[in-house]
C-alpha cells in the first residue's frame, strides 16, 4: 500500500497539467504555506532570518524546479540559485543552497550540469569572505531516483576536488549507500543522509520501512565513528524520526563529537517542534527551505512519502 502511495504521489508530482492546475487553484495555499518560504530570493531570506533570530534555526535554501530541459528555465535556475546566496551573505546567515542535477541541466547532458553547478558553488565561495566563521556554507546536492545517483556523486566529488564548498545528500534506502559513504568519509566530505522519496525495488533498494531504519542507524555509526571525525567529516542527519535523532545523539557522545560538528536536519512544515525542542537544547538544527512558483511536485511528494498524509492533502482541498 505505502508504496503505491509513493507512486502515485509522484506520478501527480510530474504532470505538468495538474501542476499548473494546483499551483493556480486557491484551494490549494494552504500546502504552499506549509512546506514553501514564498516565491522570490526575498521571500525566502525572510523566512530563513526569521528561522534563525526567532528559533535559532539554520536554513537551506532551494529554489523548486527538477527534470528540466527547457535551457531557458534552466537558465532561470543557476540565475536564482546565485542570487539567493548572495543575499544569505548579505544577511550574515549561513550560505546554505540545495541544488538538483536535474535542474541544472543533467537531462540535457552531463556538461550542462557541471558548468551551471561550477557557476553556482563559485558564487557561494565569492561570497564567503563576508561569512562569520561560525557560519556553515555549502552548495548541497540533492539525491533524485537511482538513475542519477552516479552523476551526481561525480558532480559533486569533481567541485570538492577544485576546493569549492559543496556537500553531498546520500539516501539510506538504497543498497550502495554504504560503500558511498565510506568513500565520502575518507574524503573528509559533508553528507546529508535522507531516507530517500523514490520507489525502488529490492534488487538495489531497502523496501520496508524497517529495513530503512536499520540501515539508517548502521549508516549513522559510520558517520560518527572515530575515524569519520579524525578525517574532518561532517555528518548531517536529515530525519523527522526523533528515535534515529536520539541514536545519532548516542553515537556522537560516544565518539567525542562536540555540537559544532554536525547537525540535523528537517522539512519546512514538518514536525517544527521537534527541530525547535532539538534547538533550545544546543544541537545545530537546520530547515530545508524551498520557494519559488513551482511548489505542488514539492509538496505532493512530501505528502507521498507517508500514506497518513493522506488527511492533510485532503483537508487542504476542502478547506
Amino acid at each position: 500500500m505505502r508504496r503505491i502511495w509513493q507512486a502515485t504521489m509522484i506520478a501527480l508530482a510530474r504532470r505538468d497539467a495538474l501542476t499548473d492546475f494546483m499551483q493556480s487553484w486557491r484551494a490549494t495555499s494552504n500546502l504552499s504555506r506549509r512546506y514553501v518560504a514564498g516565491t522570490t530570493v526575498e521571500d525566502a531570506v525572510s523566512r530563513a532570518q526569521a528561522l534563525w533570530q526567532d528559533q535559532s534555526l539554520r536554513a537551506s535554501l532551494f529554489y523548486l524546479g527538477e527534470y528540466v530541459t527547457d535551457p531557458a528555465v534552466i537558465a532561470e535556475t543557476v540565475k536564482q540559485k546565485i542570487a539567493v546566496g548572495e543575499a544569505l551573505a548579505a544577511a550574515d546567515l549561513d550560505v546554505h543552497v540545495s541544488v538538483d542535477s536535474t535542474q541544472i541541466g543533467q537531462m540535457i547532458d552531463a556538461a550542462s550540469a557541471r558548468d551551471n553547478a561550477e557557476r553556482i558553488a563559485t558564487g557561494l565561495r565569492s561570497v564567503l569572505k563576508a561569512q562569520s566563521p561560525e557560519r556553515i556554507a555549502a552548495l548541497m546536492f540533492d539525491m533524485e531516483d537511482a538513475s542519477v545517483v552516479d552523476d551526481t556523486i561525480a558532480l559533486h566529488d569533481r567541485l570538492a576536488d577544485q576546493g569549492l564548498p559543496v556537500a553531498l545528500t546520500l539516501q539510506a534506502y538504497l543498497k550502495r549507500t554504504e560503500s558511498d559513504l565510506r568513500r565520502q568519509i575518507a574524503r573528509g566530505g559533508k553528507v546529508r543522509l535522507v531516507k530517500g522519496a523514490f520507489v525502488a525495488d529490492d534488487d538495489i533498494a531497502f523496501t520496508s520501512r524497517a529495513a530503512i531504519k536499520a540501515n539508517s542507524r548502521r549508516l549513522i555509526d559510520l558517520m560518527f565513528s572515530a575515524n569519520a571525525r579524525d578525517a574532518g567529516f561532517y555528518p548531517i542527519v536529515a530525519t523527522h524520526d526523533d528515535r534515529i535523532q536520539d541514536h545519532a545523539l548516542a553515537c556522537a557522545r560516544e565518539n567525542g563529537w562536540t555540537a559544532d560538528q554536525f547537525e540535523f536536519e528537517m522539512l519546512l512544515g514538518v514536525r517544527g517542534a521537534l527541530a525547535q525542542r532539538r534547538a533550545l537544547d544546543g544541537w545545530r538544527v537546520r530547515l530545508y527551505t524551498p520557494f519559488g512558483r513551482d511548489w505542488w511536485p514539492y509538496a505532493v511528494r512530501r505528502i507521498g512519502e507517508n500514506p497518513a498524509n493522506a488527511w492533510l492533502l485532503a483537508r487542504s482541498l476542502v478547506s
